[in-house]
């Protein structure tokens, strides 16, 4: 099987016709999915939606671009769920910085202040990361590496190809790899992708955004594993049923679900 390892099913484009959406997926492979934690807003829908579905799981974590809404109050309610599986995504991005050099420093701070506090809760709870970087990598890298973040791990989620966060796979970090893979312009995720050691790949889609070709434009959703599967076993010179036997062994023991 595949396990969508990030996929915004609490999202409002996926209301209308869920159950549609996963039978077209369980056609594909697809049997778990988690659900990352990314806006205290829809959390209570993640929630609901693995109370309701066995094969759906959820993660508690705040976007970096939503940190002023950071409520761990909000996130130690659900933590202890038994379909919880790690905190995240959080993390550093500094794609939309704007301002003074002062507004922009303040940004970077506020971020890093609320990517650190849900390390600690990962720690103290004993759950992995679901980490977002772009535009990042260094201060991301340091922090994971001065927080001890590796003691629980986690995953770079949507990774962003940069050389220099490969040596986070000595700290316990896999590697997301989702339908950016197959666009025409990611040469260097191409080339990086055999730098990765296999036992640290994982599949995910971010949908509903960053549609893989050939259907960019388009509504995300968990049936699209299969081509990131495709493009990693082309790209790796391994076989399909390889490739969906390994990433799928490696999100099983990262995230302790069967």
């Amino acid at each position: 099987m595949i396990i969508d390892t990030h996929i915004h099913l609490d999202d409002v484009r996926y209301e209308d016709d869920l159950d549609a959406v996963l039978q077209r997926a369980k056609e594909g492979g697809v049997e778990r999915y988690i659900i990352p934690g990314a806006d205290l807003a829809t959390l209570e829908r993640a929630v609901s939606l693995a109370e309701q579905y066995e094969s759906i799981y959820f993660a508690v974590g705040v976007h970096p671009y939503d940190k002023d809404a950071y409520d761990e109050a909000m996130l130690i309610k659900y933590i202890d769920h038994p379909k919880c599986v790690a905190v995240g995504e959080c993390g550093l991005d500094y794609f939309r910085l704007e301002g003074s050099p002062e507004e922009i420093a303040e940004e970077k701070r506020l971020q890093k202040e609320v990517f650190e506090a849900q390390i600690s809760l990962a720690k103290a709870y004993k759950k992995p990361l679901i980490v977002h970087i772009r535009d990042a990598s260094h201060d991301a890298r340091v922090i994971l590496e001065e927080t001890d973040a590796g003691e629980v791990g986690g995953v770079l989620h949507c990774f962003n190809a940069d050389e220099e966060l490969l040596v986070l796979s000595e700290h316990n970090f896999y590697y997301g790899i989702g339908g950016v893979l197959t666009f025409k312009n990611a040469k260097k995720l191409v080339n990086v992708l055999p730098k990765i050691p296999q036992e640290k790949l994982i599949i995910e889609t971010d949908g509903p955004y960053l549609t893989p070709h050939p259907h960019r434009g388009e509504r995300n959703e968990p049936f699209f594993t299969t081509l990131v599967r495709d493009k990693m076993a082309d790209i790796l010179d391994l076989s399909e049923a390889f490739i969906e036997h390994l990433t799928t062994k490696n999100a099983q023991k990262l995230f302790n679900i069967s």
